[in-house]
């Protein structure tokens, strides 16, 4: 679980975006800030890599590799159903072919 969310709370942090997050009240309802989002992906990530370690995931053949990676994904399918409840809004976001990203 800890792997799987590093990724949205990373992306939604560094690219500015508010995101839930468990500091939220009420807890994954309301939105966190960017740099609370990022904080919250770099523990998932601490935390994650420290079960896999314990738990010898690497070292268990190729069996607990596919039945972690099966996990990771059943898990990511849940939480994309489960934001798109809370933030309706993006599923439906269209965007303009006029405006173009300036560095």
């Amino acid at each position: 679980m800890f792997l799987a969310n590093v990724l949205p709370h990373l992306v939604h942090g560094i690219s500015g975006d508010r995101f839930p997050t468990p500091f939220a009240r009420p807890p994954g309802k309301r939105l966190s800030s960017p740099t609370t989002n990022v904080v919250w992906a770099l523990v998932n990530l601490i935390v994650g890599y420290a079960l896999f370690q314990i738990g010898k995931v690497s070292s268990g053949g190729n069996l607990a590799l596919a039945v972690f990676f099966a996990g990771i994904a059943a898990l990511s399918t849940w939480l994309s159903v489960v934001f798109a409840k809370i933030k309706p809004a993006n599923r439906s976001r269209k965007t303009t072919g006029t405006k173009s990203f300036r560095v």
